[in-house]
């Protein structure tokens, strides 16, 4: 049997799918993998065959509102990756295609060529009752959209470019996290953060003697002012401080590392996280039983530090000055502890990388 992944990019969309490759390979599937380059060695670690997608461009945004710059940026990047995917397709048909859900081309392609299809969510799932995804997008993308559809002749509206329903979807994160969780029916599959050998990676903090504090707003937005910030904060060395940062000097308190730290391990050490609140980070630190302090960058990311905190798991922070007093609450407080076991107990039992194997090979025919 033969099995397309489709993600183009973005560590947040192809970490949740290594495991569930890993377990699809070890049961004899064969697996191709589709994504930009930087990902190559990920995907063939993990048992795929790598095929080459149009990389990502770099995203340096030049102006003050840089999610509106996003949109146009992400839709050409995907635009791109179109007629490589259909080639690919029609000259070497899978069986199933599995796509990320922001792949939106994979889509369309499973479809034009009737190839069974099984979405990837790595985020929060989204139905007629519970949508965090905006449509004022058509502003920025119109253009691209009405060009890319006379290019190819195929139908695609805006929001099937943001969140379009697939007959079966696997979610990355446990049901208890999902908001109006009772309204999703038996097409999504939640199966919880999968993190398979990564959490067999080493790293150890410097000092024993004093309470790990990780930090990290991810791969690819950035915040001066969170920065200058965490290093004002914790500059009297009651805390052991590991950020992750571009272009950011460590002092002798906190330890700034590149942005390519195995961070389940960092976090099996830490206290608290201070996060951006990528669902990536989100779960491994729930994962970890890591109390949360939220500083989003992006709307997904507001919405993933309301449910931190509307589950009682740690807090959202709007105010870089409340930084130190945040991470302070969350590792006291009982009741956040408590909810970050049940929490744990719940991604234990979603099923992880072996059940999402099971629900990919139920939908080859």
């Amino acid at each position: 049997m033969g099995i397309l992944f489709v993600t183009l990019a973005g560590h947040g969309h192809v970490t949740p799918t290594l495991a569930v490759v890993a377990e699809l390979a070890g049961r004899g599937a064969a697996v191709d993998y589709a994504t930009g380059a930087e990902h190559a060695e990920a995907v063939t670690g993990a048992g795929a065959r790598w095929v080459k997608l149009p990389a990502l461009p770099d995203f340096r945004p030049v102006t003050g509102n840089p999610i509106d710059e996003w949109f146009p940026h992400y839709f050409r990047s995907m635009a791109a990756t179109y007629p490589v995917l259909l080639d690919r397709c029609r000259a070497a048909r899978p069986d199933l295609i599995c796509y990320d859900s922001t792949n939106w081309p994979a889509r369309i392609v499973a479809h034009t060529l009737g190839i069974p299809a099984v979405r990837t969510v790595p985020h929060t799932a989204c139905n007629a009752h519970y949508n965090l995804m905006d449509a004022h997008v058509a502003r920025f993308i119109a253009d691209d959209l009405a060009e890319f559809r006379a290019r190819y002749d195929v139908d695609l509206d805006i929001p099937g470019t943001i969140e379009a329903p697939e007959a079966c979807s696997i979610v990355f994160v446990p049901r208890e996290f999902q908001p109006r969780a009772e309204t999703f029916d038996e097409t999504f599959h939640f199966v919880g953060p999968v993190l398979g050998d990564r959490l067999d990676e080493q790293w150890s903090p410097r000092r024993t003697d004093l309470p790990l504090l990780f930090m990290s707003l991810g791969s690819v937005m950035s915040d001066a002012g969170f920065y200058e910030a965490c290093l004002d904060q914790f500059a009297d060395g009651a805390w052991q401080v590991t950020m992750t940062a571009r272009d950011v000097q460590g002092t002798d308190v906190v330890d700034v590392r590149a942005l390519d730290v195995p961070q389940p391990a960092v976090l099996r050490h830490a206290k608290a996280f201070i996060s951006h609140g990528g669902m990536n980070s989100t779960m491994e630190a729930l994962h970890q039983g890591v109390p949360l302090v939220v500083v989003s960058q992006t709307p997904e990311q507001a919405a993933n530090a309301d449910r931190v905190a509307e589950l009682g798991l740690g807090e959202r922070v709007d105010d870089h000055a409340d930084l130190r007093a945040a991470v302070d609450r969350v590792v006291a407080c009982g009741t956040i502890r408590r909810n970050l076991d049940r929490m744990r107990a719940a991604i234990s039992g979603g099923g992880g990388a072996a059940e999402a194997a099971e629900v990919i090979l139920r939908r080859i025919v």
